[in-house]
């Protein structure tokens, strides 16, 4: 019976290796070389045989074997002889760490949720006014401010691999001690959920360095909005992993159960972080080297980095700087409302059970994760398309914040939660198209200091999330109820969105 047989081709010569093997089965022969093309032919055989420019190595082939390794030295190449059920298929190294910067994401935002699920029956318990509820919702803020520029700096000065590594570290730290504090004090909490910001502070100037060094070195230019729609895609998901596991583990198991699962989660994560990702491709002794030349072929100049402090002042002084501050201030305003009320927001509105709050607070989040994803592609496709970087970053951020603030005002009409639901779901959905807007935008304007400019924009956004979520406590307090805090978050992202198309850019300013 023919068995087939795949041929190598080699850049290095012009003549055909020839494999003959003495196997019914198919098989088929691998090369680490780069620059190589293979062809399929039947052959027969009682040996394997190589035949390169009259080079021949000769070795008997075992049947009882399901793989043999054949060598042969033809102009420096290396093959392998594989036979069927060994073939496997090679993720491209790129991929497996865009990949590991989405469950980073996932965990960081799913470390966050458990507190505003499990904050429902705390508050029960300890008796928690909405204003006082608000307070304890917004600790995690107080060190996330201070964290953000700080984290950027580093993050700029020493890569953000290593700080990502320890923020994951103390951050899961911080999560294994929550239900102890809880016990401990109120005070205790604050403190502990305090740490747990400070932690988490550097999460996102770190995922956007990283990313920096992703976009420049290992995609081309047309894929960035892709990647960055992935890592963020985890982020998101990280909202409906922790609304719907934590209140099953809360009625099953105990208070402490999602905590410690999640901090678990984030030092498995670590150990992979740190052994099998590198800072730069060329470093990677897992990269193939086919995979390392397309790289290299496609990339373009990465931003280069610094040791000397970032000038805050120059950095300021720019339009399209603030334009990026002032649209972080209103995402991070609606994005913080939405994550910390909502599971209390249908509660205390339509009166549903803890389980069903959990549900329809997922849902909305689990889209916007698809939803980011489509965002990036659709800014990739423009740009491939010919439009210009500052259209394209425009044009999204114009839909990531219309659509929200339409949605809003629709949300303050609704009558069942099922209602609720879908309003809020347009909400962050639409409001994923900021990932191909403002977020992407730090690259674009200062590639240089991008770590350092997110973490500016981030502490001013993180300002507004504490106003915004203790603002809401206190305004469903005053008024009974939450449409005038809808509404006036609507208006606030009509009004960013006109300053954001006056002056943003798409065109490189530091």
């Amino acid at each position: 019976m023919a068995a087939e047989s795949m041929l190598l081709h080699s850049s290095y010569s012009s003549t055909k290796p020839r494999c003959y093997l003495s196997n019914p089965q198919p098989c088929w022969t691998e090369s680490r070389t780069t620059n190589l093309r293979f062809e399929r032919k039947v052959v027969l055989g009682k040996q394997v045989k190589w035949e390169s420019l009259g080079l021949t190595s000769r070795r008997e082939f075992s049947k009882k074997e399901r793989g043999g390794v054949v060598r042969c030295t033809a102009e420096g190449i290396e093959r392998r002889m594989l036979i069927p059920g060994e073939a496997t298929v090679r993720v491209p190294e790129r991929f497996k760490v865009v990949a590991l910067m989405a469950c980073v994401m996932c965990l960081c935002n799913a470390d966050r949720v458990v507190m505003s699920v499990a904050i429902v029956p705390l508050a029960d318990k300890l008796g928690w006014s909405s204003s006082f509820l608000g307070i304890v919702q917004s600790s995690f803020l107080w060190g996330y401010i201070f964290s953000s520029v700080i984290g950027g700096a580093l993050v700029d000065k020493y890569g953000g691999k290593r700080v990502m590594a320890w923020g994951v570290a103390l951050w899961s730290l911080a999560t294994l001690l929550t239900p102890w504090a809880a016990n401990h004090s109120t005070f205790a909490l604050l403190a502990i959920r305090a740490f747990f910001g400070l932690a988490e502070g550097v999460a996102l100037p770190s995922m956007s360095t990283i990313l920096s060094r992703l976009l420049f070195r290992w995609f081309p230019g047309h894929e960035r909005a892709s990647a960055v729609g992935f890592s963020m895609a985890g982020f998101h998901l990280g909202n409906v992993v922790g609304l719907i596991l934590t209140p099953i583990m809360l009625s099953t198991i105990g208070i402490a159960a999602p905590f410690i699962l999640f901090s678990s989660l984030g030092l498995l994560w670590l150990s992979s972080w740190v052994y099998k990702v590198t800072s730069d491709p060329r470093e990677s002794p897992f990269i193939t080297k086919s995979e390392l030349t397309s790289i290299q072929a496609g990339k373009t100049d990465p931003p280069t980095t610094t040791a000397e402090f970032p000038p805050i002042g120059l950095l300021l002084s720019k339009l399209p700087t603030w334009a990026i501050i002032f649209a972080n201030v209103t995402n991070n305003w609606g994005y913080f409302v939405l994550l910390s009320w909502m599971p209390v927001y249908f509660k205390t509105v339509f009166n549903v059970n803890l389980k069903q709050a959990a549900w329809f607070s997922a849902v909305p989040w689990g889209t916007m994760a698809v939803s980011g994803y489509i965002a990036g592609a659709i800014s990739d496709s423009l740009v491939k398309a010919g439009y210009s970087i500052t259209s394209v970053r425009k044009i999204m951020q114009s839909i990531g914040f219309i659509g929200p603030g339409v949605s809003l005002l629709c949300l303050n009409f609704a009558k069942s939660p099922e209602m609720a639901a879908v309003c809020i779901t347009a909400a962050l959905s639409l409001s994923s198209f900021s990932q191909a807007g403002f977020l992407l935008n730090m690259q674009d304007i200062a590639p240089q200091y991008a770590g350092f400019l997110h973490g500016i924009a981030n502490s001013a956004g993180t300002l507004a999330a504490i106003i915004s979520t203790i603002g809401t406590g206190y305004f469903v307090q005053w008024l009974g109820s939450f449409q005038a805090f809808l509404s006036l978050t609507a208006c606030l992202y009509f009004i960013t969105t006109i300053f954001w198309n006056l002056f943003a850019t798409g065109e490189r300013v530091f």
